[in-house]
């Protein structure tokens, strides 16, 4: 399906899954919009619109990124950017699980407050969050900062979804599966490439009638 001249903005776009989606949305026409702290060389490449310099946890920055989105309509918010570390109640880092709660928790939140007024009726936000933040499936303990960061995400976004959707303006949970990326050590069992493809056919699926689920990029619905 073609996608001419929709814009998606993609934050974390430098590598792994942010990169991936970059490059399958450029290449299904859509304008790219990749947000990112440092660029890389794999992201230059592809030509996209690269906005260099933004840390999504600062004010400033993300004002500075609703300054350079102002006027544009965007058709696609794609939260990606996070942050992964393994805390267990032996081995606390409390600086590490607040730097998580910033990131995965409160940057997503930030980023789509400040970009509101270029979501319009149809557009769609997505935000990439961990079936690790689901209590119901927690069965191992640890990674506790993550777990909480994002269970937190799913919290605001559910709320956010209720507060979008008079607005025409639908919001996907979607947990891409375990990725072979940098965060995890390359561990994953499925590629960058492979997991964009997969949360691309659920921001595809999304509309106002399923606005605000936790899905798998699979299509598996997630529990709470």
């Amino acid at each position: 399906m073609a996608h001419t001249q929709q814009t998606v903005v993609i934050t974390g776009a430098s590598r792994g899954i942010g990169l991936a989606l970059c490059e399958q949305y450029q290449r299904l026409g859509y304008s790219v919009v990749a947000v990112v702290r440092t660029s890389s060389p794999e992201l230059r490449q592809l030509g996209v619109d690269i906005l260099e310099g933004i840390d999504v946890t600062k004010a400033n920055d993300v004002a500075k990124l609703a300054q350079y989105m102002a006027g544009r309509a965007i058709h696609l918010l794609i939260n990606n950017a996070g942050l992964f570390h393994n805390e267990t109640l032996d081995s606390l880092d409390f600086d590490a699980l607040e730097q998580q709660l910033q990131v995965n928790a409160i940057a997503p939140i930030r980023v789509t407050h400040a970009l509101c007024a270029c979501l319009n009726s149809g557009s769609k936000v997505a935000m990439i969050t961990s079936r690790m933040d689901s209590i119901a499936d927690n069965s191992s303990g640890g990674y506790i900062g993550y777990r909480m960061s994002k269970a937190a995400l799913n919290a605001a976004s559910v709320s956010l979804s209720h507060e979008l959707k008079p607005k025409g303006i639908a919001l996907a949970l979607l947990h891409p599966g375990f990725v072979q990326t940098q965060m995890v050590g390359f561990a994953g069992d499925i590629s960058p490439s492979e997991a964009a493809d997969r949360l691309i056919t659920r921001i595809d699926a999304l509309n106002l009638d399923n606005t605000g689920r936790f899905w798998h990029a699979n299509g598996e619905a997630l529990p709470w």
